[in-house]
């Protein structure tokens, strides 16, 4: 497992157990949320719910959701755990598979975020504020840079 993952518990039955919930992300149709361009430099892990794991790279993210690159496409509608690491932090919630697209090497999938701890949401939308911060900025570097 990648070390950007070692808070993240070996054994799958663990993992669910442990996951606190509190922060059901609401997608407004009226905004729409900030995304952050990554561009696959966050490696991600993807815990599906018969144990399974996938290891894709994400290359957009926001609060409510985002894009990862996977070596196989996973199914629309399937309630996965995603985990990922930012410079403010880890990041773990539950989401949902939203339709997946072919992209060049593998498959990009988008996803939508169900959960979030209060912490990991914490941590997301300091992440992306930061982001778009620098940006204003003019100051925008490393991998989280806001998306164009």
């Amino acid at each position: 497992m990648d070390s950007c993952f070692s808070n993240v518990s070996a054994d799958a039955g663990a993992w669910h157990s442990e996951l606190a919930m509190t922060h059901f992300p609401q997608t407004n149709t009226q905004k729409r949320a900030p995304r952050l361009h990554v561009g696959g430099s966050i490696g991600a892990l993807v815990m599906l719910e018969d144990g399974r794991r996938a290891n894709g790279k994400l290359q957009t993210v926001s609060v409510t959701g985002g894009l990862l690159r996977l070596a196989k496409s996973l199914g629309q509608g399937d309630f996965v755990e995603v985990a990922f690491q930012t410079d403010s932090g880890p990041v773990r919630g539950m989401a949902e598979m939203l339709n997946p697209m072919r992209g060049g090497e593998g498959t990009l999938q988008p996803f939508r975020f169900i959960a979030l701890g209060d912490d990991d949401h914490r941590t997301l939308r300091m992440t992306v504020e930061s982001a778009a911060d620098r940006s204003f900025l003019g100051a925008s570097h490393g991998q989280w840079a806001p998306r164009a």
